[in-house]
């Protein structure tokens, strides 16, 4: 009994604190601070004692969060099953919060260059901020609910990106070297980019270049109509909840 009453303190004192509750609210505090610090190193070019002692001491910190998370899932996810720690694991943030320990393998294989990539992983570290945000967790909420939408938008843009990315590979095919080439080319046409690294030179590629960024603008502008909606439909409800 005593076991299980310390394990839902140590819930309530990982997860954003409540009024009242200062343990909490320091390990908040202390989780803020070291994601914010944790990203200094990625200011620099050239790693250094201070630099490496940042990402070891953030890192232990992570990765002590990160089981402590693991081992109060039940509570997370409201089931005591050992279904609820697989659940948990497999959910968006403890992903995150994985990927975001990774670059400590930096220091146990030092000398491994594909593990020092890893600690491009650093940066996944800002997305622990949502969790003491309550603005992030309100934008959390409204990309939850119209995942669905965006998902099919996604997938709209990416078979327009490869059928015009066909198309102009074989309208213009001295343009590319490549098939990659086209695609690279479509998809920074429908996002109105435009580098100028890549030009079609024929008439009817410069045709087709401007029905694409045309057609982009459309596309692109579906994800932030759609988000707005539902911003504004969670923020009318969340006031609503208020005045009741």
């Amino acid at each position: 009994m005593y076991s299980e009453a310390r394990k839902k303190r140590i819930y309530e004192i990982i997860e954003a604190s409540g009024k009242g509750d200062r343990a909490s609210h320091t390990y908040d505090i202390m989780i803020l601070v070291a994601v914010i610090v944790g990203l200094i190193p990625l200011t620099m070019k050239v790693d250094n004692p201070y630099t490496r002692a940042i990402d070891f001491s953030t890192s232990v910190i992570f990765l002590s969060d990160y089981l402590l998370r693991i081992y109060t899932a039940d509570y997370k996810m409201g089931v005591k099953s050992y279904m609820a720690y697989a659940a948990y694991f497999f959910s968006p943030m403890a992903i995150i919060d994985l990927l975001s320990i990774v670059p400590i393998l930096v220091f146990i294989f030092p000398f491994s260059r594909p593990i020092a990539m890893f600690r491009i992983f650093r940066v996944l570290r800002i997305v622990k901020l949502a969790r003491y945000s309550k603005t992030m967790t309100v934008i959390t909420n409204v990309l939850r609910k119209v995942r669905r939408e965006l998902f099919a938008v996604l997938v709209l843009a990416i078979i327009y990106i490869l059928a015009v990315a066909m198309i102009m590979f074989q309208v213009e095919p001295d343009m590319f070297d490549n098939f990659m080439e086209a695609v690279y080319w479509s998809t920074i046409s429908i996002t109105t980019i435009g580098y100028g690294d890549v030009i079609p030179h024929s008439i009817a590629g410069q045709f087709i270049t401007m029905i694409s960024a045309l057609v982009g603008v459309a596309v692109i502008a579906l994800p932030s109509g759609i988000i707005t909606a539902a911003y504004m439909e969670e923020i009318r409800r969340k006031k609503k909840g208020y005045e009741l």
